[in-house]
């Protein structure tokens, strides 16, 4: 029985990288072996088990054998006589096919560390092809390293699109596809992980809605971009910059889908694209069973970010709708991410990378001036109901037009 260090835990030691949770191949083993050690099994595919102290994961070396499409389709076998190697195989890309034996010792069959070196993402056998999830983990790779100078390999590339051809991504199931978003949006650059996508014709099948956008032109005076499908990546870029929050990405993402629903004699305006994307991103959530406060946020953004960009000369009531469309008074967060997906819509244009979005302060200050409002001094007053309502908003209009409010008003 042998121990190895596997997998993300090894390739990020070997850049340099704060280490991840850790993984580990067992040889020479069997599950009653494991279990009487007092590691504890999970999983029902293949034999994987928990370590009684470290509750690290700790996994039979196994060989798979494709016997149905999809990602789930695979027959495992795992017995004592599989060898390293054989487990090593298996996997995705080489830079995740090392081990390093309990003396430090790295096997390395597949040449990953040349690969690290070289900044390539690159399959290790031809069995990548049996597990379509892998176009989206090299996808997502390719973000999270982008900062580092990878890339993904040309017979990779080449190897995705024989895939992509073949329809092996046809079998995806949502869930599984928003795991791997959700993931990819998570990383340091979001945007390369559509890029490598579309560049491995990818991304029409899983993300029409995105893959649309290019090619659809928008007004040169206000995007110097011109192209939709470029303005979305720059605008994902942005808010990635800008923020951590997978929500606030997600929105900006999907802020213009509505643009691709154009039709094409209205180009290159896009007369009420915000309501269109709405409802395109509304079903965009149902297909891939997206959690609801992305929905929620991504549906607001596209809806009103055209409004924000409009603060500054927006009459107070105006505004006031659309910061109760927003939610803002029982959800302040929201605000917040509202207005990072509206600044990095309007940074995300070529030269506007770094202007200020003065209109965030306008908002700011509209919902602190409407907060000024004391709805029981309202209520003292015997407002209630339907005229409690109404009063509410007289005089939060009123504190938004005078920029702050006197403690306590006679409604206008």
């Amino acid at each position: 029985m042998k121990v190895y260090l596997v997998g993300g835990a090894l390739r990020d030691k070997l850049l340099g990288l704060p280490l991840s949770d850790r993984d580990w191949v067992v040889t020479g083993a069997s599950p009653e072996d494991m279990r009487a050690q007092g590691f504890r099994q999970v999983g029902k595919d293949f034999p994987v088990f928990l370590h009684p102290e470290t509750g690290e994961e700790y996994a039979l070396a196994r060989t798979e054998r494709k016997v149905a499409p999809g990602y789930k389709g695979f027959q495992v076998h795992a017995t004592p006589d599989v060898r390293l190697e054989d487990d090593l195989r298996r996997r995705d890309l080489t830079i995740n096919a090392m081990a390093e034996d309990s003396n430090g010792h790295l096997i390395d069959p597949f040449g990953g560390r040349e690969d690290l070196a070289q900044g390539l993402l690159r399959h290790v056998s031809p069995a990548f092809s049996e597990d379509p999830v892998r176009i989206l983990r090299v996808a997502r790779f390719a973000a999270r390293f982008a900062a580092l100078g990878f890339r993904v390999a040309p017979q990779t590339c080449t190897l995705m699109q024989v895939m992509v051809d073949a329809g092996e991504v046809d079998a995806l199931v949502p869930e599984r596809v928003w795991v791997e978003l959700e993931r990819a949006l998570a990383e340091q650059q979001p945007s390369v992980f559509f890029q490598v996508l579309r560049q491995c014709r990818a991304l029409a099948p899983l993300f029409p809605e995105i893959d649309c956008l290019y090619g659809i032109p928008q007004r040169p005076e206000y995007h110097p971009e011109i192209d939709t499908g470029i303005h979305t990546m720059m605008v994902l870029e942005q808010a990635s910059l800008l923020s951590p929050d997978s929500q606030v990405r997600f929105a900006a993402l999907v802020h213009d889908v509505g643009k691709g629903a154009t039709p094409p004699e209205e180009w290159p305006r896009h007369v009420r694209h915000e309501q269109r994307g709405v409802r395109i991103i509304e079903a965009l959530c149902r297909r891939l069973r997206i959690p609801n406060q992305f929905r929620d946020l991504a549906r607001l953004v596209a809806r009103y970010h055209c409004l924000c960009h409009r603060a500054e000369e927006l009459r107070p009531g105006t505004l006031l709708k659309m910061l109760e469309a927003l939610d803002v008074f029982r959800r302040p967060q929201r605000l917040t991410q509202f207005l990072l997906a509206c600044e990095a819509d309007a940074r995300g244009r070529q030269g506007y990378e770094q202007q200020p979005y003065l209109q965030a302060e306008r908002l700011r200050t509209a919902v602190q001036s409407a907060l000024t409002v004391d709805p029981s001094l309202l209520a003292i007053q015997g407002y209630r109901g339907k005229e409690m309502a109404a009063a509410l908003r007289r005089h939060r209009i009123a504190a938004i037009a005078a920029g702050n409010t006197p403690r306590q008003s006679s409604p206008p």
